[in-house]
């Protein structure tokens, strides 16, 4: 009787996943069909953890030992706080705002991937590397070359494509669980 209880739970959860992969696919290609309404999603959705993480950094804060680190902790939570609040407020300012800093950190990620691939210890994966910094800096320029026209859809598409990505990352995982319960 124990060893059909595992298999019979395995069972169940692989459909889990397979909603869950289906919901997250077919969301991916509803927000590459609308990448206005999947950016400002993006946004809203960015806007409210930020408000989420500055109230719980606030609220942590006065579990900290001595002033010095309450204080810090509070200002950080504050900033934090007034941005996702700034974030919600003016969701298209924050579109131009959330873009910019995507341009700039793939361009900055794209120039320390190819630093790194020069690194005698990334000998190996040299080329991967470069490929990487390369595409990176490649996205990053295409953003800033249309700045601020690209803010209405970059966010959206690169959410389009991780809910994509995702999606199918889990429909995998769900058939691989279904054929094996053992799968984690």
């Amino acid at each position: 009787g124990r060893a059909a209880q595992p298999k019979r739970q395995g069972m169940r959860n692989w459909f889990l996943w397979m909603i869950a992969g289906l919901i997250s696919l077919f969301g991916g290609f509803f927000a590459l069909a609308n990448p206005l309404a999947a950016t400002l999603t993006a946004e809203l959705l960015a806007g409210w953890m930020f408000v989420a993480v500055g109230v719980m950094i606030i609220v942590s804060a006065f579990g900290d030992q001595g002033w010095g680190g309450r204080i810090l902790s509070i200002l950080i939570g504050l900033v934090i706080l007034i941005l996702g609040i700034d974030l919600i407020a003016n969701p298209l300012a924050g579109v131009v705002s959330l873009t910019f800093v995507v341009a700039i950190g793939l361009i900055v990620m794209g120039v320390l991937r190819i630093l790194l691939a020069f690194r005698s210890d990334f000998a190996q994966l040299r080329w991967v590397l470069i490929l990487s910094g390369a595409i990176s800096l490649l996205l990053g320029a295409m953003i800033m070359s249309n700045f601020p026209q690209s803010a209405a859809l970059v966010l959206g598409v690169y959410l389009a494509v991780e809910l994509i990505s995702n999606g199918i990352s889990l429909i995998v995982l769900s058939l691989a669980r279904k054929s094996d319960p053992e799968v984690a």
